[in-house]
């Protein structure tokens, strides 16, 4: 089978990497580092996974940036290309995908198009109905940015959503459902076959819900933090039901990465013509817990002037090399604000500002000249300056 993946992200390339282990897998990009990282083995993203598969797997995989031969030799076609949230319309920024549609239509109309990327619910149909003669699909991922091809080793479902009924059109849904399930480890997948819209609401009340989980262990942190109470203990007693369990409980200053934020915020804005209550409120519980945070620093810079704060990172969690949306940055912006004097540690960085913020280099000088260390997520290299940080992981993980 011959499969074209459009996008290098986290999503594309963990898809990729996982077809490639028995197809002819082609993935495409703009950027031509990417691509050129990819033909040399070299992961674009960090993914331990994806790093050792291209390394020690035999993958029938390359890359290219040309995207017209890529596409019109193709069975399947997955786009996997951002949709970031465009505030100022309350809507995904779906124009890259309409273009890549436009072009596929133009070079091949009897691939399979999966779209991967999240969508708008609805928008799958809309895109049926402009291109009639294409086969065009919604198939919702599940995705760690940090662990994307390992949730594809091992996925928790696999969910295809249609508007067409045509025999022709069914037997290719199948199939593109089988390659997933027979490229991944685990078996006995649960695999749903759904409407489109259907599947692209699962996506976005997924991703909402797993923003309501954060959001609650946050406010649950935030009571016992002012309460002087310790958030161990209750998180414990709370998670032992079962009904609640015991996972997706650490405290953080927030959520973020590519996909909560923005997924929150378009439910919200399909939920224009429907009651609501508690999806506007996860939004407005986040951006709470992100000003309480910043208000807990200032406090303890009182009566200490011209003391600086350090940021520890600004990694969404561990093991990643994104910060897209991450909480610190908003907590970032609040302190500068307050006239609180930043600086970063961030060894991502190579440029000596962000945020109009000073990178620091050196650990060393880091350490020594913050009052206070502030770490979204703690790891060993901060244990013997414990009495600096500021940090409300308390689990070590997520």
């Amino acid at each position: 089978m011959k499969i074209a993946v459009a996008g290098i992200g986290y999503v594309g390339l963990s898809l990729a990497v996982l077809l490639a282990q028995h197809n002819e897998v082609i993935a495409v990009d703009v950027v031509k580092e990417k691509v050129d990282k990819l033909n040399n083995k070299i992961s674009p993203i960090q993914d331990e996974f994806i790093e050792k598969y291209l390394k020690e797997e035999k993958l029938n995989l390359t890359a290219t940036v040309d995207a017209v031969s890529a596409y019109e030799k193709s069975d399947i076609i997955i786009i996997a290309a951002p949709t970031n949230y465009d505030p100022n319309l309350n809507y995904f920024d779906t124009s890259i995908i309409e273009k890549l549609l436009d072009l596929i239509s133009s070079v091949n109309q009897y691939a399979l198009v999966v779209i991967k990327s999240t969508v708008p619910v609805g928008y799958t149909e809309e895109m049926s109905k402009k291109h009639p003669n294409m086969d065009i699909v919604f198939s919702p991922e599940f995705l760690r940015e940090s662990k994307a091809l390992y949730d594809n080793l091992y996925p928790s479902r696999i969910i295809v959503g249609t508007t067409k009924t045509e025999l022709s059109h069914l037997e290719k849904v199948k199939q593109f459902a089988t390659l997933l399930s027979e490229a991944a480890i685990k078996e006995n997948i649960p695999t749903i076959f759904m409407n489109s819209t259907e599947a692209e609401a699962v996506k976005l009340f997924a991703n909402t819900y797993l923003a309501l989980r954060v959001a609650y262990f946050n406010e649950l942190d935030t009571y016992a933090e002012l309460k002087g109470l310790d958030t161990k203990s209750i998180i414990e007693g709370v998670s032992l039901d079962p009904r609640i369990g015991d996972f997706y409980n650490n405290p953080s200053f927030g959520y973020g990465g590519y996909c909560l934020p923005k997924d929150t915020k378009q439910l919200k804005a399909n939920y224009k013509s429907v009651p609501e209550n508690l999806i506007s409120a996860i939004i407005e519980s986040n951006d709470t817990r992100k000003k309480f945070i910043a208000e807990q620093l200032i406090s303890r810079l009182e009566n200490k002037e011209n003391k600086i704060i350090g940021i520890y990172r600004l990694t969404m969690k561990m093991n990643s090399d994104s910060f897209r949306q991450s909480a610190i940055l908003d907590i970032i912006d609040i302190l500068k604000n307050g006239g609180v004097k930043i600086v970063i540690f961030e060894p991502l960085f190579n440029d000596d500002y962000y945020l109009n913020c000073k990178i620091i280099k050196s650990f060393e000088e880091f350490i020594n000249m913050s009052e206070i260390i502030v770490a979204n997520r703690y790891d060993e290299n901060l244990d013997r300056v414990k009495n600096k940080i500021y940090t409300r992981d308390l689990y070590k993980r997520d």
